[in-house]
């Protein structure tokens, strides 16, 4: 008689660590304005977190607090179990696209992009090399030696990006990065993050008041509310990657986009209780 041998069950796969901890993390400012509630919010490495939410809920608050721009008035808040101060003395690193491209209008796309290297004393031939493989992933090698002036909106994003990527960062923190841009190009780009985010494996925290952008981009949304500013609400995009145009026009999309329509409004409108998770 054949044996049957018992079923070899693997172990479930361990969580993954925590990039960032929001622990009672808020930020009241010294005129008094209390502009974030203690916020509890854990993201984990590899997750794609959009926080959105109406104007003046803290969304951009919160983020530069992430990135130590802002210290919190009380709280902490930790990046890799770490405090934001002793970033510097660990093995991961951060950068952060703001809204607009910034870039230096003398420069050319290369030493825009070779910029943070340079202000960290790195070798000019390892530089160059980063810088190279930096254009190359944004599409814009050929732009190497433009000057913004030169180049769309959307092609300065994306030097703005490339000056991000070449610190070859764990963490991307993004604050409305394609809000000025027109809905092609922002449709684009945005197909554009989510390659880079999966091919180098990153964490990002992307700040965004479209809800389409949210559902499409995001494995996780963080709903905030205003007056004063306060998480309210979370919502898992359960979708696999990579996600296509198609997408965008299926019941799933057209299911989760609703749920956060309803939810921001409940947020504009101020009719989160201040208790609500």
């Amino acid at each position: 008689m054949n044996r049957i041998e018992p079923a070899v069950l693997a172990p479930p796969a361990a969580p993954a660590a925590p990039a960032v901890e929001l622990l009672s993390a808020e930020k009241t400012y010294p005129n008094g304005t209390r502009a974030l509630l203690p916020v509890d919010l854990a993201i984990a490495e590899g997750e794609f977190v959009t926080l959105l939410g109406p104007s003046g809920c803290g969304k951009s608050t919160l983020l530069k607090m992430v990135a130590g721009l802002l210290e919190p008035s009380d709280g902490r808040l930790l990046l890799w179990r770490r405090p934001v101060a002793e970033l510097h003395s660990c093995a991961h690193k951060m950068a952060f696209v703001f809204q607009s491209p910034t870039l230096m209008p003398w420069a050319s796309v290369r030493s825009n992009v070779r910029l943070p290297l340079d202000l960290a004393g790195v070798p000019r031939k390892e530089a160059d090399a980063r810088v190279t493989d930096a254009l190359e992933l944004v599409g814009l090698h050929k732009f190497a030696t433009a000057l913004p002036r030169a180049l769309s909106g959307g092609m300065q994003m994306r030097v703005s990006i490339a000056r991000g990527l070449v610190t070859q960062p764990d963490l991307l923190l993004m604050d409305e990065p394609f809000g000025a841009l027109d809905e092609i190009t922002r449709h684009k780009l945005d197909a554009e993050l989510l390659d880079l985010w999966r091919k180098k494996k990153l964490t990002v925290i992307f700040v965004t008041h479209s809800i389409h952008e949210a559902v499409f981009l995001s494995s996780r949304v963080v709903m905030m509310a205003a007056r004063p500013g306060r998480v309210v609400e979370e919502f898992h995009i359960d979708e696999p990657y990579p996600r296509s145009a198609d997408f965008m026009v299926s019941p799933q999309f057209s299911r989760y986009a609703k749920q956060l329509q309803d939810s921001l409004l409940r947020a504009s409108n101020g009719t989160y209780d201040e208790s609500t998770p």
